[in-house]
């Protein structure tokens, strides 16, 4: 009770989404490594729109609690629901760009809006 108390917000919400990803039997950002097929879950933090080789592409920062990745959508300009704050299950193969993990194009499923 004590660790809580003195443990700053960022900290807790961290925490909660380590515990969220394992429930939901994904795997932890940080456990990735390069060209893996993986399962993850998180909160996306930031939603840009940023052209790649001349192709609109939507990205995406997620965070689990364990470390960051971003997710790429090649070809769209916008996708409904793809916002910062909203959790979300996304499915596919790592890559490493520029020292960082991307999922290019994944599947994903959209998490329900407050408490579950």
């Amino acid at each position: 009770m004590l660790d809580r108390l003195s443990s700053s917000q960022e900290d807790l919400e961290s925490e909660e989404l380590r515990e969220d990803a394992a429930t939901a039997g994904c795997t932890r950002i940080g456990d990735c490594q390069d060209r893996e097929i993986v399962t993850v879950t998180g909160t996306l933090r930031t939603v840009t729109q940023r052209p790649r080789a001349g192709v609109p592409a939507l990205e995406a920062e997620l965070f689990d609690g364990s470390a960051a990745l971003d997710v790429v959508w090649l070809g769209r300009r916008s996708i409904t629901g793809i916002e910062p704050g909203r959790k979300l299950i996304a499915s596919g193969r790592i890559a490493m760009s520029r020292g960082r993990r991307v999922l290019f194009n994944p599947k994903y499923e959209l998490r329900p809006l407050g408490r579950e």
